[in-house]
């Protein structure tokens, strides 16, 4: 089992958000579950350039801080499915936000992130 080097501060709010959501896909999933889909395959389908390895390892991280829950039913094939716990549904309205600013503030980074154009003066 892995073993931190740095103990986790848990007097600061942000370094505790960050231990639990710090990654690319976790809002994500969040975001999806709470639309209603459920199955992993359907998360993968849903959230582009997520893969498998990641998809599983992020769901069992949200899952292991209590976001999550999941229902795994005896079935052939075998079939799981995901839902956010009370934990998990209190961070939506950040999620929500989170989206807004960054739906607000996509402009002007995509104006950082292209060059301009140079001009040629003759």
């Amino acid at each position: 089992m892995y073993q931190r080097k740095i103990p986790i501060d848990y007097n600061c709010g942000l370094t505790v958000a960050m231990e639990v959501m710090g990654s690319k896909w976790k809002f994500c999933l969040l975001d999806e579950i709470s639309k209603g889909i459920q199955r992993p395959r359907d998360l993968m389908n849903a959230i582009t350039g997520i893969t498998r390895r990641v998809l599983q390892k992020q769901l069992s991280e949200l899952e292991f801080h209590g976001l999550l829950g999941k229902t795994v039913y005896a079935e052939v094939p075998l079939r799981v499915e995901y839902y956010l716990t009370e934990t998990g549904k209190s961070l939506l309205p950040l999620a929500a936000a989170l989206d807004k600013w960054g739906l607000d503030f996509a402009p002007t980074l995509q104006m950082i992130a292209e060059p301009a154009p140079i001009l040629h003066l003759t």
